[in-house]
């Protein structure tokens, strides 16, 4: 994975699993066992994504199973009690669904899951045709990329363009994907700048300096 930032076409999965409105509860079981995956895009006609089931969906029912909840849980809970009831992908579903475009930043995607609370995300196209699923783990994969594509990106995107009086100055080391600056520069006040753009650079842990301004002369 070279250069940044990467999209969301870079690291999600092309070949999903998906189901129409009238899947039934085991069926949608049977689905997310067989792909080990934690959610399902719901779909109709040309594959345009309508909503998703998760676990969370589908737990309702095994959580009332055997007792009928008190009335302060039936006010608080009301969505969930029509989900122990449901039997069907479109009495589950959660609608309309929380999706992604695949030209979105990885950091777009990140932001999209967190507010969502949500483990993975429908990939659609601009007319919510489904595309693919990215999940969490698929956004993580920008750590696994190496130190030294890591080090060199900072030296280009970085050093190169801030520092280009005297890129080779300032000198890049990466270890376990944490990225140390060090050396003389002309100017200090590019410092946090620097700082923001190398910690922009994807797989990168953290930023470290050990940057000086030119020495002084009596």
């Amino acid at each position: 994975m070279n250069g940044s930032p990467h999209i969301v076409s870079d690291v999600m999965t092309h070949t999903v699993a998906a189901i129409g409105r009238g899947a039934g509860f085991k069926e949608i079981v049977r689905l997310m066992e067989q792909w080990r995956v934690s959610a399902l895009p719901v779909v109709e006609g040309e594959s345009r994504v309508i909503g998703v089931v998760s676990e969370a969906d589908l737990l309702p029912k095994e959580e009332f199973r055997d007792h009928d909840p008190d009335r302060r849980t039936q006010l608080r809970r009301l969505g969930d009690l029509a989900k122990a009831g449901g039997v069907t992908a479109e009495d589950l579903m959660t609608s309309p669904a929380v999706t992604v475009r695949a030209n979105a930043t990885l950091a777009q995607a990140a932001r999209v899951m967190a507010r969502a609370k949500v483990k993975r995300l429908p990939v659609v196209d601009g007319l919510g045709g489904l595309e693919g699923v990215v999940s969490r783990g698929d956004l993580l994969k920008v750590f696994l990329r190496g130190d030294e594509d890591i080090a060199e990106e900072v030296r280009r995107e970085v050093v190169a363009r801030l520092f280009h009086a005297s890129p080779a100055a300032v000198r890049v080391e990466v270890r376990e994907g944490v990225v140390t600056l060090s050396g003389r520069v002309r100017d200090t006040a590019l410092v946090p700048v620097a700082a923001r753009l190398a910690r922009g650079v994807e797989g990168v842990v953290d930023v470290g300096f050990d940057l000086t301004g030119p020495e002084s002369h009596p």
